[in-house]
């Protein structure tokens, strides 16, 4: 390839630079602002963008539908985060709701602009409603961090409408069968709160649900999709715990560890076309540098041919050379098969290659021993097949695949051995990480693994 042309790869030591310190979200932060306010001076309001706070206030919009609990909801919130709530009543100050999206948006954006919302941030409760407000408010500059978008049946909704009780002195909304104060003297002086007539709330839901999917649309990166057909403590903490995260554009660099048999291969496969990411199996890249003719290839193949570890000084070479290719660098990694002990543990940490996401696959001996005894590979490929859970394409495919010595019960039980007396000190090195029962089935730890993933 043209060298003028080749793709820029960034050393892996900036890379860390930049993640460590969030400078990519840092940079989109900064002109993303600089577009929606327009300062006359650029440069004097970057700097006292960087030199203030404001950076990480949140901004938070809640929708759902009639009677879902939004009120409560972003009133918990706003008070958590120490943000100003924003209500669709105080807004309107006594206009009707069925307002032209452009005098919404209007109104939306002064409140906004003011004082507290720019320097505490802002909860925004039930707007947009729309499709049409939603883009009406993005071409504007309002910008959501986070949108929680609440749902529940109908029947459901029908149900708590009925019940609304409120209080007079602090406006709380509160509910006779789903939510009653805990406080006698709250309780006493509770009043029936306004409800929707059951022909109205039909309506509304009928017009929300025509509009829930443009919604959606409109916000998919930003958006957390929660139930209220729960308890709203419930409701409240998976709320909280997502609009406490920060969306963060940067690949992720995954490390899965545990014992042999906990499904690391099938996992990484799995993960890595989820998200496309490049599946980086240690055992098979050595074997594939092995033969490739190379001078280091023919080194490695001797350990191999020996049935010997191959040194760990050649084995950090390859991964780190691997690790530093474009499509690792752009699209992330999920790097299992290494490390397996401390030093090597430690090695990967100075290598500039570090995951930013370890998990560490929890199985017992007896699981573990029953799925390798039913595992066999292809000699060609190198590719493990499961009779159960991965079992191999064809027949003829079949026919040809091999059972490892090193699959053989006694290694098994030395390896698994090996691994319990390692596996304290590669906890040490990531203390942080997750640890995901590998147990169940492998679409239920798959569920398990993706979920820990989105949550950060």
């Amino acid at each position: 390839m043209d060298e003028t042309r080749r793709p820029l790869r960034i050393p892996p030591q900036m890379r860390s630079y930049a993640e460590k310190h969030d400078l990519s979200q840092l940079a989109q932060d900064l002109v993303s602002n600089l577009l929606i306010d327009q300062p006359d001076d650029p440069i004097s309001y970057l700097i006292n963008l960087l030199q203030g706070s404001s950076l990480d206030i949140p901004r938070v919009m809640v929708i759902g539908p009639p009677a879902v609990g939004k009120y409560t909801l972003c009133k918990r919130l706003s008070a958590e985060l120490r943000a100003v709530h924003v209500t669709t009543e105080s807004l309107l100050q006594g206009h009707s709701e069925d307002l032209p999206s452009e005098l919404l948006v209007q109104m939306v954006q002064q409140r906004l602009k003011k004082v507290d919302c720019l320097t505490k941030g802002w909860v925004l409760q039930g707007i947009p409603k729309t499709r049409l407000q939603a883009l009406s408010l993005q071409q504007a500059g309002i910008l959501p961090k986070h949108l929680v978008m609440l749902e529940a049946p109908d029947d459901v909704l029908q149900e708590r409408n009925q019940g609304r009780m409120v209080d007079p002195q602090t406006k709380d909304v509160y509910h006779q069968i789903f939510i009653w104060p805990s406080d006698d003297t709250i309780a006493q002086r509770l009043q029936k709160g306004r409800s929707l007539t059951n022909k109205h709330l039909s309506e509304e839901l009928q017009r929300y649900s025509c509009e829930v999917t443009g919604l959606r649309s409109a916000y998919q990166h930003v958006l957390k999709v929660i139930s209220g057909d729960q308890p709203h403590s419930d409701v409240y903490q998976q709320a909280l715990a997502f609009v406490q995260t920060r969306h963060r554009s940067r690949p992720h660099r995954i490390l899965l560890l545990g014992p042999p048999g906990s499904g690391k291969s099938l996992q990484a496969r799995q993960l890595a076309e989820k998200h496309s990411m490049v599946d980086v199996s240690c055992g098979q890249l050595l074997r594939s540098v092995a033969a490739d003719g190379s001078t280091l290839g023919e080194d490695i193949q001797l350990y191999l041919d020996d049935g010997l570890p191959v040194p760990d000084s050649v084995v950090l070479q390859v991964l780190e050379e691997r690790l530093s290719q474009e499509d690792c660098s752009s699209r992330g990694w999920v790097l299992h098969g290494f490390p397996n002990n401390l030093l090597q543990a430690r090695s990967l940490q100075e290598s500039h290659h570090e995951p930013n996401r370890v998990f560490f696959l929890e199985a017992t001996d007896e699981v573990c021993q029953e799925r390798i005894t039913l595992r066999a590979t292809d000699p060609v490929s190198g590719q493990r097949f499961h009779a159960v859970s991965n079992p191999a394409p064809s027949a003829e495919f079949h026919s040809r695949l091999q059972t490892r010595p090193e699959d053989s019960r006694e290694a098994v039980m030395r390896r698994l051995r090996e691994y319990r007396e390692l596996s304290g000190a590669l906890k040490s090195v990531y203390p942080d990480a997750a640890h995901v029962d590998a147990d169940p089935q492998p679409w239920t730890v798959f569920e398990a693994l993706l979920s820990r993933l989105t949550t950060n």
